[in-house]
């Protein structure tokens, strides 16, 4: 009878862990990054509220810079999301700009989204993640 309530825990915990272990990631691949200075900073958001806020990112990316870049979310949970990324030459945490604040470092967005003199919109730039299989998205800087 010990035998067989050892066994069924077992079961369970390998039946669990094996939950556990298959967690579906969001794999962001970013083309075009013109050289291998500084990092890409990339921020996951779950709406158009708090798109493009670094502080209210559902998660934030970091990666060396290469000519393309992968980063990886994982345990995402399943929703609606957008991603911004720069690429950050000088490592200074931010988007450089110029004094007509046209950006001098490279941007994206999923869905290789633009917006007409500034930013695109949330919806722009959003897709559906399900949460239970990995998804990749794929996108370009521009410079």
């Amino acid at each position: 009878m010990a035998n067989k309530r050892l066994f069924a825990t077992l079961l369970c915990s390998s039946l669990l862990a094996g939950q556990i272990a298959s967690a579906a990631d969001l794999i962001i691949v970013i083309e075009g990054v013109k050289n291998s200075s500084g990092h890409i900073l990339a921020a996951i958001y779950g709406d158009e509220s708090t798109f493009l806020d670094t502080t209210n990112a559902k998660t934030l990316l970091r990666e060396n810079a290469a000519s393309t870049v992968r980063l990886v979310a994982h345990d995402l949970p399943a929703g609606s999301y957008a991603v911004s990324a720069i690429h950050d030459e000088n490592d200074n945490g931010k988007l450089d700009r110029n004094f007509m604040n046209i950006p001098t470092e490279g941007f994206g967005f999923s869905n290789d989204a633009l917006g007409n003199a500034g930013p695109p919109k949330f919806e722009q730039a959003r897709f559906d993640f399900d949460g239970k299989k990995d998804k990749t998205i794929k996108f370009s800087f521009i410079y």
